[in-house]
């Protein structure tokens, strides 16, 4: 039996996890009160049990210690039941906008500030985001990227180390991302802007592409990046870092950075056993 806790941040994404689990053919529950739980697994265990893929949802409460829930999962640990353990996680800035959009109420502040929550939160929850197999910082993930990271770890069974890279094109004529972790500037190659037949099209075009490529210090820059970027990911999960930004920067971030970003994105696509994506964040801007 496959059997899975699902805990992690209020409104980090718990419950749509378990909700694509169970689309994925998981038995799921959720807010099982902490004394029914070693109940409910001894149950599910049963060699007559039809039951083959479980997943559970832990959550911080008011009404009661979450330490008591960490104790039942140390007492199934010891009697021989084996889980993993998926935390959901996402930013205190997002978190709070995400609660303000809402109008919720967070379940440790439920008459003070919502900062407040969270911060104790976090607190309570340190040692169960230290022990998790899977950490999934949804921060910056669409719904549709949160489900490939679920179908990659519980249906492909994929090797995970928690790590999402995200390939950012921008232009810094409109400023440099600042969650960039790593900027690159390919403004020493040409500019298609001064083409006239691609001053219109962006890197998502052959044409550009093509033209951008045709330089032999593009293939070289590529090659080189994508080889730091491999060589740099290891350590960057070594050290516990949930999310990776690789911002390529060129003038107006419709071209250069555009076809380089996408170019890196192939050469990284399906390297490694960490999350990849790519956005283009000033493509739609203006000439």
């Amino acid at each position: 039996m496959r059997f899975v806790i699902v805990t992690g941040m209020s409104g980090g994404g718990k419950s749509t996890a378990l909700r694509m689990l169970e689309d994925m053919g998981f038995y799921c529950v959720d807010n099982l009160p902490v004394p029914l739980i070693e109940k409910f697994v001894e149950l599910i265990a049963m060699p007559n049990s039809e039951v083959s893929k479980v997943a559970l949802g832990l959550d911080v409460r008011a009404d009661q210690p979450f330490e008591d829930a960490q104790k039942v999962l140390e007492k199934l640990k010891d009697n021989g039941y084996n889980y993993e353990i998926l935390f959901m996680e996402a930013s205190g800035e997002v978190l709070l906008k995400r609660y303000k959009e809402t109008r919720r109420v967070h379940p440790l502040s439920p008459d003070g500030r919502v900062e407040d929550g969270i911060l104790k939160e976090r607190k309570i929850l340190e040692n169960i985001c230290r022990k998790a197999d899977y950490v999934i910082d949804t921060s910056k993930l669409l719904t549709r990227e949160l489900k490939e990271e679920i179908d990659r770890i519980f249906v492909q069974n994929e090797e995970y180390n928690s790590l999402m890279v995200t390939i950012l094109s921008f232009g810094f004529k409109h400023g440099i991302p600042a969650d960039a972790d790593l900027v690159f500037d390919v403004r020493f190659l040409p500019n298609p802007f001064y083409i006239d037949e691609l001053k219109y099209k962006t890197g998502e075009d052959p044409e550009v592409q093509d033209y951008v490529m045709s330089f032999p210090e593009a293939e070289m820059f590529i090659d080189k990046l994508a080889d730091m970027v491999e060589f740099l990911i290891p350590y960057y999960v070594k050290e516990g870092k949930y999310q990776l930004v690789v911002g390529i920067g060129c003038t107006g971030g419709k071209h250069r950075s555009v076809t380089l970003a996408n170019k890196l994105y192939g050469k990284l696509k399906n390297k490694g056993n960490y999350g990849l994506k790519i956005a283009h964040r000033d493509i739609g801007q203006g000439i």
